[in-house]
C-alpha cells in the first residue's frame, strides 16, 4: 500500500512535520507500506505557478499525482487562523474531487494553544468529507510544549498517535502487518 504524507507547513524547521515524521516512521515499523513524504515548504512553490489543475507543469503535476495516488495520506497541517495552511488548502483545489474517494486518512495537526486543538474536527474533517475519504476517528493534535525543541516529547501524544494506527489497521483490510507485535502492548492491555 502507498502512503503519502503530507506536511503543510511552510517553514522549516516545523514540528508539524516532525510529529507528521513520527506518525510515518511507526506505520512503516508496523505495516508493509510504502512512503513518501511532500512538505509544503518545498511544494507550495511549484503548485502556486497553477491556479487550476489544467495549469500544472510536470512537476506540479506529479505532486498532485502522488495524492491521487495514495492508498493512505498523512496529512498534517500547523493550524493558521483556525484553519489549516493556505499552501494546504490550494494543493487540495488542485485534486480532483473523485481521486480519493474510500481512501484512508490520517489527520494531524499543531498549534500554539490546546484551544485550537478543533480544528481537526471543525476543518480538517469537513474538507476530507468533501472528498469522500474515510478519516481515522483519532486525530493528533500537539502545542508547541508537546516538544523538546522539534521532537516530540509527550507520552500522551505518542499514545494518540498509537491509538490512530491501530485505527486505521481496522479500517484498512489490506493493510498487513509486519511480524506479530503490529499493536503496541499498552492498546492489547486496554483492548
Amino acid at each position: 500500500m502507498k502512503v503519502l504524507a503530507l506536511s503543510g507547513n511552510v517553514k522549516r524547521p516545523s514540528r508539524t512535520a516532525a510529529l507528521v515524521s513520527v506518525l510515518v516512521k511507526r506505520l512503516s515499523e508496523r505495516f508493509d507500506v510504502e512512503t513518501d513524504f511532500i512538505e509544503l515548504v518545498d511544494a507550495a512553490p511549484v503548485l502556486f505557478k497553477a491556479l487550476r489543475a489544467d495549469q500544472l507543469d510536470a512537476a506540479g503535476r506529479a505532486i498532485v499525482d502522488a495524492v491521487e495516488g495514495a492508498d493512505i495520506l498523512v496529512v498534517g497541517s500547523p493550524v493558521y487562523r483556525a484553519s489549516y495552511s493556505g499552501a494546504l488548502k490550494h494543493l487540495f483545489d488542485l485534486v480532483d474531487y473523485r481521486a480519493l474517494a474510500g481512501k484512508r486518512v490520517l489527520l494531524v495537526a499543531t498549534g500554539g494553544t490546546p484551544l485550537h486543538g478543533l480544528m481537526t474536527e471543525h476543518q480538517f474533517r469537513p474538507l476530507f468529507g468533501f472528498f469522500n475519504t474515510i478519516t481515522v476517528p483519532t486525530a493528533i493534535y500537539a502545542t508547541e510544549s508537546d516538544f523538546i525543541g522539534h521532537e516530540l516529547a509527550s507520552d500522551a501524544v505518542s499514545d494518540r498517535v498509537d491509538r490512530a494506527l491501530a485505527e486505521l489497521a481496522s479500517i484498512t483490510p489490506l493493510l498487513r502487518s509486519i511480524g506479530s507485535s503490529a499493536e503496541p502492548a499498552r492498546l492489547k492491555q486496554r483492548a
